[in-house]
Order: C-alpha cells, then sequence, then structure tokens
C-alpha cells in the first residue's frame, strides 16, 4: 500500500498481512525494504502519520541496540520504559514542526506503560518457551544517539553514568511523533554487542552486530510471532492503548481562529480529531 502524506512518502510501502487467525497487522520497513536509509534519514513523520491515516492504534517497534550493561548479553531481548535524547535536532520530532501552530505533548513516560506490561509477559512467556538461555530485561533506558558512527568508548562511559542501559538510533523521533499522533507505542530490542565501553574488547561492528542478529534470528522470529498474535486478543480484553487517545487535547496552545488553513489541513491527516 502506498500512501502519500504531507510530510512525503513512507520508508516503504505498507504491507498489511492477515495472521491464521484472521487478525490484520501493518507492517513498515523503517529504513526501507532494501535498507536504503540512515537512521537520520528516517522519513518518520510520514511513516507514522501513514500508519495513523489506516486505523493504526498500536505500534510496536523492534530495533538492534548496543548492551550498556555487563548483565544485557547478546542475545537478551529488553523492553524499555525510559529514553535519553542524544539526537541532535537534525531529525523533524514534531508534526507540528515548521508549522505556525504550537503545541506540547507530555512525555515524561515516553513508552505506553498499559502496552508494555502486556508486551512484558508475552515476551517473557515465549522466551521461557523457547527453552534458549535468552533473557527479557524491563524498565530500562535507552539512549537514543545520533549515528550513523558507533559510540567513542568515553561516550559509551558516559552514558552508562548518566543510567543508560541500552543505545540505539532509531527509537526517536518515533515514539515522540506516536505521542503527538495519539498512537500507544512500545519497542522491543534485540541486544548485538557491548558498544564500546569494554575496554578489554575491540569496539563494536557492523560484522559483530549481524553475526549477533543472524544466530538470534530464529528467536526474533518466534517472539514476534507469538507478540502479534496474542497482542491484539490482549488488547480487546483489556483497557490497554485507551490511554493514548485523546492525550493531545489540551496540548495545542495556539487558539483555533489563528490556525494558518494549510497547516489546519496539513495536521488534520494525522490528527483529524482536532483539525479536520
Amino acid at each position: 500500500m502506498e500512501i502519500e502524506t504531507p510530510w512525503g512518502q513512507p520508508s516503504s510501502p505498507i504491507h498489511i498481512f492477515a495472521l491464521p487467525s484472521g487478525i490484520q497487522l501493518a507492517f513498515i520497513a523503517r529504513h526501507g525494504e532494501n535498507h536504503s536509509f540512515l537512521p537520520s534519514d528516517v522519513p518518520a513523520r510520514a511513516n507514522i502519520s501513514a500508519l495513523k491515516s489506516i486505523g493504526v492504534r498500536a505500534i510496536v517497534a523492534f530495533s538492534a541496540v548496543g548492551s550498556l550493561r555487563e548483565e544485557i548479553r547478546p542475545g537478551d531481548f529488553i523492553i524499555p520504559n525510559q529514553i535519553i535524547d542524544r539526537t541532535k535536532g537534525i531529525r523533524p520530532a514534531s508534526f507540528f514542526q515548521g508549522t505556525k501552530i504550537v503545541a506540547h505533548a507530555s512525555f515524561g513516560d515516553p513508552f505506553d506503560n498499559a502496552l508494555r506490561g502486556v508486551l512484558n509477559g508475552l515476551v517473557k512467556s515465549t522466551l521461557e518457551k523457547t527453552g534458549r538461555d535468552v533473557r527479557l530485561h524491563t524498565d530500562k533506558c535507552v539512549v537514543c544517539m545520533e549515528g550513523p558512527q558507533f559510540s567513542t568508548r568515553a561516550e559509551s562511559e558516559m552514558y552508562r553514568q548518566w543510567g543508560g542501559d541500552i543505545i540505539n538510533m532509531s527509537v526517536l523521533p518515533e515514539a515522540k511523533l506516536a505521542r503527538e499522533a495519539e498512537i500507544s507505542y512500545a519497542l522491543i530490542a534485540t541486544a548485538t554487542d557491548y558498544d564500546s565501553w569494554r575496554i578489554s574488547e575491540e569496539p563494536v561492528t557492523v560484522a559483530e552486530v549481524i553475526k549477533t542478529l543472524t544466530t538470534n534470528a530464529e528467536t526474533s522470529r518466534t517472539v514476534t510471532e507469538s507478540v502479534v498474535e496474542e497482542l491484539q486478543s490482549a488488547i480487546l480484553k483489556a483497557d490497554v492503548i485507551t490511554g493514548a487517545k485523546g492525550s493531545m487535547q489540551y496540548s495545542i496552545f495556539s487558539r483555533k481562529e489563528h490556525w494558518p488553513e494549510q497547516d489546519r489541513k496539513a495536521l488534520s491527516f494525522v490528527l483529524p480529531e482536532y483539525f479536520a
């Protein structure tokens, strides 16, 4: 499915899949179908707004990450609850950026806590059933760096001192944009390396990352299949994704009578609740 948004085209077509149970899900390749987008160049506003336009209410993002803690081993899974932003302001991080309409979204808890709670149980149960020595770590802090280069040793050690547990290049601005779009958002991460903080080892390389991803591919597929199959059922049974709905209601500061028409029209694509 090709969708044109006010912020351009998404990084890949949106693929709609139907599971054996009949549950439908949408998928976007964040970095493009041929991994052609650098982290800083991912059209995140187009990706998130396109998903919102077809009725997506919850996003489960997947990411490879570096570990900043000894106990988070390559191959382990992590569902974080906090983010430290180390991007450099070159990634558009708001749908309101470039408009004459001002909004300030709450972001104290950057991931949807109810959605994380469901995922914690599903992923933990799935990993236990595999019988493999793979751990799940929850309530961890992910550092989002700009990239595309990996960290220096000094930076890696600094992030550890700040309280970072894992590091990646893609969770932002996704999480911020999902919050503005009133979509529940959570991240399932897989550790591929120990970043650069271990002085006794060589710094992380692409070869190391790919090797771990390949080794852990079967576990990742098992977790993914379990999550997408059971998540919809959990959402329907419980009050899981309702917290995001209406969250922007009191975040818009500019008065309606001063909204430029072109800005209102663009924002109506992602927030028809307020701008249509």
